[in-house]
């Protein structure tokens, strides 16, 4: 079973960068559809940004501009590199993965469609 492994998470302030990376356990993934999803205390888990193997992205609204997905291929590494951070941006996040997605570009930010996840990490932005 594929595993996936986040880290790059941290504290810090408003307007500031980080840059998460997930580490796939297998070079497999490079033809994976692969995402970012974070959950904040409370709140519903939602995506925040998914890539086809093909290399089409997509971002959600909230974080189109400043955040950044990117499949490091040879190296099954994914990538979200966040810059201008809010502290609405705080939140578990978390690596999935889908080696399929049925009707993808309808369903690419669906968390039904990864059925791999990583443990996720924390990001906080302070005011």
């Amino acid at each position: 079973q594929v595993q996936l492994v986040e880290s790059g998470g941290g504290s810090v302030q408003a307007g500031g960068s980080l840059r998460l990376s997930c580490v796939a356990s297998t070079e497999r993934v490079r033809d994976w559809y692969l995402a970012w999803f974070r959950q904040a205390p409370g709140k519903e888990r939602e995506a925040v940004a998914a890539t086809t193997p093909g290399g089409i992205t997509e971002h959600a609204h909230s974080v189109k501009g400043r955040f950044s997905i990117s499949n490091h291929n040879i190296e099954a590494t994914l990538t979200l590199q966040m810059t201008k951070l809010q502290p609405g941006d705080t939140a578990t996040y978390y690596c999935a993965a889908a080696d399929y997605v049925q009707n993808w570009d309808a369903r690419l930010r669906d968390e039904s469609a990864y059925d791999t996840w990583g443990q996720g990490t924390q990001v906080t932005v302070s005011s």
